[in-house]
C-alpha cells in the first residue's frame, strides 16, 4: 500500500510527531509513504509528463528521514494555503495555463481532475491531509471524487466542526499564557493598560481559554462585538483596583467593534488607514482617543505557533497518527480522527463542511464584563468548549 501524506494551512507544533508516528507505524505494516511538499501545492505542482517534478514537490518518508523530526516544531513537509479546487489564474502552475484559457480574471478555478490524475499516476492508495477546516474540506472533496482519505484535523484556534480537540490548541495556550506573564512586569511598572492580540480569526476559543487560565481582566472574542466606552470603563476600575495599577485586555484578531461604530464617537474620527490595521492595535489607538492613557499593545502572533509542542499536543498528535493508521489498515476510508468527550474517535471526513464550530457564549462567556465565565464544569470535555 501507498500512503501520501501533506499538510496544510497554517504550521502548529504536533505536525511532524504526528508524521513521525505515521511513517513509523505504516513502515511496520509494511506501507510506503510519499510526503507532498506545500500542502495542496506539493500536488497542484507535479506534472505527470514531467518526472523531474516529482523530485522537488514529494518525498519518499521513511525511518531514516524522519527519526528526528518529532523533536522539532513546525512541518518539515513545509505548508501552504492552496486549495485547488478554488484557485486564481496567477496560481496555476505554468504547465496547466492552458486551463486557463477564456477564464476572466476574477473567477477562481477548479483543478480537481489534474489533483486526482497526480494521485492516480502515483498509484497513491490512500492520502492523508493533516490540516485546519480549509484543508480537510478538499479532502473530503477528493473523498467524494472516490479518493481514499483518512483526515488528521489541526489549528490552534481548534475550530474544526466534528472534534472536540485539534493538533497545536494545547501548545498555543501554554505560549500564550506564559508569554502574557511575562508582560505582567511590564504593564505594573509603567501603570499601563495592556493590550495583548492573540490569533482567531473566526473563533475565540484559544483567547477566552488563555484568559481563563491566566486570570486576563478582559477578553474580546469574535463571537461578541464590543463597545469601546464600556471596555475603557471596565479597564479603568481593573488597573484602580489592582495594587500594581495596571489591567490587561487580551483580544482575539476577530474581534469587533459594536454595530462596526465607535460608542460615543463618529466612524468618521477613524482613518482608512486605521481601518486596516489589526484590531489590537486600533482599540490601543482608540483607546488613547478618549483620554490620557497609559497603554501597551502586543501582538503574540505567530509566537502562539512556533516551537515545539507541549505534552498534550505531543501526545495527541502521536496518537491521531496510529489511530488514521488503524483506520487505513482496515480499509475505512472518508473519515477523520476526532476526539469527542475524551475519547478518541473517528467521523465521517465531511463532517467539517457540516458546520462551524464556535464558543459557546452562553454557556462560557460573560459578555456584559467581556471575560470567561465558568461555572459548572461537571460533565464538560477536558477543554470546556
Amino acid at each position: 500500500m501507498r500512503i501520501g501524506v501533506l499538510t496544510g494551512g497554517g504550521d502548529v507544533p504536533g505536525l511532524n510527531p504526528c508524521m513521525r508516528a505515521l511513517v513509523y507505524r505504516a513502515v511496520d505494516e509494511g506501507c510506503e509513504v510519499l510526503g507532498f511538499r506545500r500542502g495542496w501545492e506539493g500536488l497542484l505542482f507535479i506534472n505527470p509528463d514531467d518526472p523531474t517534478s516529482f523530485r522537488e514537490h514529494a518525498i519518499h518518508l521513511d525511518k531514516q528521514n524522519t527519526r528526528t523530526i518529532g523533536r522539532t516544531g513546525g512541518t518539515f513537509l513545509h505548508t501552504s494555503r492552496t486549495n485547488p479546487g478554488s484557485l486564481r489564474a496567477e496560481d496555476v502552475p505554468d504547465f496547466l495555463q492552458a486551463e486557463t484559457t477564456n477564464i476572466p480574471f476574477e473567477q477562481t478555478l477548479d483543478l480537481t481532475s489534474h489533483i486526482i490524475r497526480v494521485l492516480e499516476y502515483l498509484e497513491i492508495d490512500v492520502l492523508v491531509p493533516i490540516g485546519g477546516d480549509d484543508t480537510l474540506a478538499y479532502g473530503a472533496r477528493l473523498h467524494a471524487e472516490n479518493i481514499p482519505v483518512v483526515a488528521i484535523p489541526k489549528t490552534m484556534d481548534n475550530d474544526v466542526f466534528g472534534t472536540d480537540y485539534t493538533i497545536g490548541f494545547s501548545t498555543a495556550i501554554t505560549r500564550s499564557v506564559e508569554l502574557i506573564n511575562i508582560l505582567r512586569t511590564s504593564s505594573g511598572s509603567h501603570e499601563r493598560i495592556a493590550v495583548v492580540e492573540l490569533f482567531g480569526r473566526n473563533s475565540g476559543e484559544t483567547c477566552l481559554m488563555t484568559s481563563y487560565l491566566a486570570s486576563v481582566d478582559r477578553t474580546l472574542i469574535p463571537e461578541v462585538p464590543f463597545d469601546l466606552d464600556k471596555l475603557i470603563h471596565l479597564l479603568i476600575e481593573d488597573r484602580n483596583n489592582n495594587p500594581s495599577r495596571y489591567a490587561m485586555v487580551l483580544i482575539s484578531e476577530g474581534a469587533r467593534l459594536i454595530d462596526d461604530r465607535i460608542t460615543g464617537s463618529s466612524r468618521d474620527e477613524i482613518s482608512n488607514d486605521d481601518q486596516g490595521i489589526p484590531i489590537g492595535r486600533l482599540t490601543v489607538e482608540l483607546i488613547k482617543r478618549k483620554g490620557e492613557f497609559n497603554t501597551l499593545y502586543q501582538h503574540l502572533a505567530y509566537l502562539m505557533r512556533s516551537g515545539v509542542p507541549d505534552s498534550l499536543d505531543l501526545m495527541v498528535a502521536k496518537n491521531y497518527a496510529n489511530l488514521a493508521m488503524n483506520l487505513i489498515t482496515k480499509r475505512q476510508y472518508g473519515r477523520m480522527v476526532a476526539l469527542q468527550g475524551g475519547r478518541y474517535t473517528h467521523v465521517a471526513a465531511d463532517t467539517v463542511t457540516h458546520g462551524v464550530k464556535r464558543v459557546n457564549v452562553d454557556e462560557f462567556y460573560d459578555a456584559e464584563n467581556y471575560c470567561p465565565k465558568v461555572r459548572s464544569i461537571e460533565g464538560t470535555p477536558m477543554f470546556l468548549y
